[in-house]
């Protein structure tokens, strides 16, 4: 049983002061979905800490708006933009293949989350397995030549406490026979996350790079806008106060993002979840008010190398 990581980051503290210090000059970041919520946080501190940093995004058009605020507000003009659909192959495809020189950073944070009628991808996946898993599963394939030239590559993989409603239901991951629940499609996908960090990390550890998975906290972003925005803020407000937990800022909410990212407390570490910047605790069991702990059917090196092999297939 290895040690559990704790550091001298918590639950109050800010992406800024993750990166206070430190220098990634010289370092290239990808931040998926960077342009709106916990992601455009996550690559203000990359980019304030010297980072090169490229938003991968649906909307390029609004998001050369925030690229603009990001370089203005850090110093940093090496703030990029580039298409990227992670429902489209083809745009996966082409993002990894107009993409030159190495990935030293690699954060998979875009998603979407309880979408409410049973949607499917171009491909014919769940939209939200399919998004948030397999686009992402497909882009950190693509780029793994290049994350491999980094020599010391890290994979930011943003899941959720939401894990803790589903495990990947191999027989059934589209939904073609069991009834839609949308928090289940979402803790799947969410799961499936976390299980993509423990196999990355297992096969690539020896190219150098490492992933780790994460629950950034309970934040109010455009996450909700499928599950009725402040309406439903409200009530996981609630639930999260009887679990003893605060919700967060975005700032907040990207620091232990950007912890996996760059912190050298981190440096060789691989294959675990975080939340509050530190080590999650493996639980075996759920409750009503649960929102913390890690599944441990999502850190289960069988289930990992299982989807890894099917998503293969998938993709």
């Amino acid at each position: 049983m290895t040690e559990r990581i704790t550091t001298p980051f918590g639950a109050a503290s800010t992406a800024a002061d993750v990166v206070a210090g430190l220098d990634l000059g010289g370092k290239r970041a990808i931040v998926t979905g960077g342009a709106s919520g916990i992601g455009v946080e996550t690559a203000r501190a990359l980019a304030l800490a010297g980072a090169e940093v490229t938003l991968a995004v649906r909307r390029p058009g609004p998001a050369d708006e925030v690229a603009g605020d990001l370089r203005r507000s850090t110093g940093n003009p090496a703030v990029h933009v580039a298409p990227l659909d992670l429902a489209d192959p083809a745009s996966i495809t082409a993002f990894a293949d107009a993409w030159t020189g190495p990935v030293h950073i690699l954060v998979n944070n875009a998603g979407v989350m309880a979408i409410q009628e049973l949607t499917r991808t171009a491909g014919g996946r769940e939209t939200q397995f399919g998004t948030n898993h397999l686009g992402h599963f497909a882009l950190a394939n693509a780029l793994h030549r290049a994350l491999a030239a980094a020599d010391g590559a890290r994979i930011v993989s943003v899941s959720s406490s939401g894990h803790l409603r589903s495990p990947v239901v191999f027989d059934d991951l589209d939904y073609r026979f069991r009834d839609y629940d949308p928090f289940g499609a979402y803790g799947q996908a969410k799961t499936a996350n976390v299980l993509f960090a423990v196999e990355a990390t297992r096969r690539w550890a020896d190219d150098g790079i490492v992933a780790n998975a994460l629950m950034p906290g309970g934040i109010h972003t455009a996450l909700q806008r499928h599950v009725g925005g402040s309406e439903y803020i409200a009530l996981a407000r609630e639930r999260f106060a009887a679990a003893g937990v605060h919700f967060k800022t975005p700032e907040q909410g990207a620091a232990t993002s950007v912890l996996l990212a760059a912190s050298p407390l981190l440096d060789g570490v691989g294959g675990r979840y975080f939340e509050d910047c530190a080590e999650a605790v493996e639980i075996t069991e759920r409750t009503p008010v649960t929102v913390a702990g890690v599944a441990a059917y999502a850190l289960d090196p069988a289930n990992a190398e299982r989807l890894w092999e099917v998503s293969l297939a998938l993709t």
